[in-house]
């Protein structure tokens, strides 16, 4: 399956606007940025899951291709739609989890989705002007 072009344009289009932003100002470029660094993460993501659960590669296999070692893909995955119900308690999606999503994938009868956790995100102790 082919990368989603939506979500191509709209890391494109956030990093345009981003330049444009940060033709004046860089500290105004920096939130979208951001935005277009978490559009990218969430492609990557969605990507390596793909290639795991549909293409047949290993969680190896995956992490080394998008330059990740293969304990940090696990909890990525656990982010991602399609794996997110395999997670295990500690919030990662192991091999067996992917056997198993592979095997629901072929019969027709995947896990109801769950709700993936949201990536942590840094929080200011106390609010400055």
């Amino acid at each position: 399956m082919p990368l989603d072009q939506k979500t191509l344009a709209a890391i494109r289009q956030a990093l345009d606007d981003a330049e444009r932003a940060g033709a004046n100002r860089t500290a105004d470029a920096l939130p979208l940025l951001r935005g277009a660094a978490d559009r990218l993460t969430e492609l990557l993501d969605g990507s390596m899951a793909q290639a795991v659960l549909e293409e047949g590669d290993s969680l190896r296999a995956a992490g080394q291709k998008a330059g990740l070692s293969e304990n940090a893909v696990g909890p990525r995955l656990a982010r991602t739609p399609a794996l997110a119900a395999y997670a295990n308690a500690e919030g990662r999606v192991t091999a067996a989890g992917v056997e198993r999503a592979r095997y629901d994938l072929e019969t027709g009868t995947p896990r109801a989705a769950a709700q993936p956790p949201k990536p942590m995100r840094f929080t200011p102790r106390r609010r400055t002007p």
